[in-house]
């Protein structure tokens, strides 16, 4: 039987460790543990174990896991958002880590004045320009932020990043120096400009050696899902 807490207790160690070798803490690294398709028992047992955020990929997963779990916990949405669902995020979310286009920024924008309220956002980067995902090029990274400053209430407040898939735990250490890159270089961008979310479950460490103080950990929580 999958052991939730032991799982955490070992990945808090690997994050310490990694996090030393950037002379940092482990309480410098959020660890946002990934749990779409996990059932809410699951996301009770790791919040008893000491997880405080829980990213979700689909809205309608967040609201039904919000509504038997509620707000104990921080929710996350890290998967890519359709501007309709925008509305159903605004309350509850702490941070939408998957912001990757100027449609749905004015979207978020409308549907906040309208609740007279902010959202908290990264701004994905599509680091390896892989066709398959979502995200700004780097180099239109400035101009799209600049288009995001006259926005009252996209509050800004770092990058995220999923490199290619790889099997080798350093394999996507420069994908990830680079994004540290575009991090320093923008991070007068905005007062709070502050995350870089980058890091999963097979290459976490080498992301927190390369800067990352968020990182998205799934499968090490929760073990292997099929979806």
């Amino acid at each position: 039987m999958m052991d939730i807490s032991e799982n955490i207790r070992n990945i808090i160690e690997r994050v310490d460790k990694s996090a030393k070798k950037s002379k940092r803490s482990k309480d410098d690294i959020t660890i946002v543990a990934v749990s779409k398709t996990v059932n809410a028992e699951s996301v009770v047992q790791a919040a008893k174990a000491g997880m405080k955020d829980f990213g979700e990929n689909r809205v309608q997963e967040f609201l039904k896991k919000r509504e038997e779990i509620g707000d104990e916990v921080n929710w996350h949405i890290i998967g890519p958002l359709q501007r309709n669902k925008v509305k159903f995020i605004l309350d509850g979310v702490t941070l939408l880590h998957s912001l990757d286009r100027l449609s749905l920024a004015e979207e978020i924008e409308k549907q906040c004045e309208k609740l007279r309220t902010n959202l908290d956002v990264l701004v994905q980067v599509n680091i390896a320009k892989e066709p398959t995902k979502s995200g700004v090029f780097e180099e239109d990274l400035e101009k799209f932020l600049e288009s995001l400053s006259v926005l009252r209430n996209v509050r800004v407040k770092g990058l995220m990043a999923i490199p290619p898939y790889s099997l080798d735990p350093d394999g996507n250490r420069k994908y990830f120096a680079r994004m540290r890159v575009l991090y320093d270089t923008f991070k007068n961008f905005s007062d709070g400009f502050e995350y870089l979310s980058m890091g999963m479950s097979g290459d976490f460490e080498a992301a927190i050696k390369e800067g990352a103080n968020i990182i998205r950990i799934g499968t090490a929580v929760f073990g292997a899902r099929s979806y």
